[in-house]
C-alpha cells in the first residue's frame, strides 16, 4: 500500500446495522441513525491508514451526531465488551472529519476517518470501537417517561507490522438451553480474525448434525466460545460424539482455512 492506503472491508461489504453485531447500545426501536460498514480491517503503510464511513438518519428529524472511539474486546463467554484501557487501544490516533456533523432527515453523510501511528509505536494490531451517537436525548412515552441515550457502533483492526492470526478449535461441549454446541477457538496468532465455520456432528459413521456459522471475531492471543445451533428436530443422546470442520478467514485478500477434529461427550 502506498501511504495514503484505504482500509480493507474485511467482510464482504457489511453495510447493514450495529444491532447485528451487538453494538447497539439503548432501544434498538428508537435506532435513528444507521452506520457502514461494521467492521474494518487495515494494514498501517508508513504508520498512516484511511478510509470513510457512512452515517444515516433514519428518523424524520434532523439530529446532530459525535464520533468517538473506545477500547474493546470479545469476551470468551459474553461477546463485545467496552474496556477502561488497553495496550491494543486505536483510540489515541484516530482523526474524524468532521467529528460532529447535523444530518437532516433521509440524508447520509461521509465521515473521513485517519489513524496514525508515531515512529516509535510497537508493531502490534491496534483496534478501536466507533461509535455514531446522537447528542439528543429520546423519550420512551411507552415506557413511562424513560430517557435514553441509544449509539451504534462498528469495529475497526489495524496492523502495525506483519502479523498474521492463527486459529485452532480447541474443544466442544453440548448446552441444552438454548440447544447448541458450543466450539472454543482459539487465536494464538498477532492478529484479529472473522472465521466461518462448517461443521458436522458425528457419531461413528453416522451425521448426526451439520451447519455453517457467520463470521465471528476472535481476537488476538484470546479464545471465544462459537455457537453452533442445533435444529429442533436434531436427536442427541448421551455419548461419545465427533465435532469435524473447517474455519476460514479472510487474511488481507486471500482467504485461509485450518480443519479440525474434537471430541465430544454428550451426557
Amino acid at each position: 500500500m502506498g501511504i495514503h492506503s484505504s482500509w480493507h472491508r474485511s467482510v464482504r461489504h457489511l453495510a447493514g446495522w450495529a444491532i447485528g453485531l451487538g453494538l447497539m447500545m439503548g432501544n434498538a426501536a428508537h435506532a435513528q441513525i444507521g452506520l457502514s460498514p461494521l467492521v474494518i480491517e487495515a494494514e498501517a503503510a508508513r504508520g498512516r491508514s484511511q478510509g470513510t464511513l457512512t452515517v444515516s438518519n433514519t428518523s424524520e428529524d434532523s439530529v446532530r451526531v459525535r464520533m468517538y472511539a473506545e477500547p474493546f474486546t470479545y469476551e470468551q463467554d459474553t461477546g463485545f465488551a467496552t474496556l477502561a484501557s488497553d495496550p491494543s487501544d486505536l483510540s489515541p490516533y484516530l482523526q474524524f472529519s468532521p467529528r460532529e456533523l447535523e444530518i437532516a432527515p433521509g440524508e447520509v453523510r461521509r465521515v473521513r476517518m485517519i489513524s496514525l501511528f508515531p515512529p516509535s509505536l510497537a508493531e502490534r494490531e491496534y483496534r478501536a470501537a466507533i461509535f455514531a451517537e446522537p447528542l439528543t436525548l429520546t423519550t420512551d412515552d411507552s415506557a413511562g417517561g424513560l430517557v435514553f441515550r441509544t449509539r451504534i457502533g462498528a469495529t475497526v483492526y489495524v496492523r502495525q507490522g506483519e502479523l498474521a492470526p492463527g486459529l485452532t478449535a480447541l474443544s466442544a461441549q453440548m448446552e441444552l438451553e438454548p440447544r447448541q454446541i458450543q466450539l472454543l477457538v482459539e487465536n494464538s496468532g498477532t492478529a484479529s480474525a472473522r472465521p466461518e465455520i462448517d461443521w458436522q456432528l458425528t457419531q461413528g459413521d453416522k451425521t448426526i448434525a451439520q451447519g455453517q456459522t457467520a463470521a465471528t471475531s476472535v481476537i488476538t492471543q484470546q479464545t471465544r466460545l462459537v455457537s453452533l445451533p442445533l435444529d429442533a428436530e436434531t436427536t442427541v443422546t448421551p455419548g461419545q460424539y465427533q465435532l469435524t470442520g473447517t474455519l476460514t478467514w479472510l487474511d488481507g485478500d486471500s482467504n485461509q482455512q485450518q480443519s479440525f477434529t474434537v471430541p465430544m461427550t454428550i451426557q
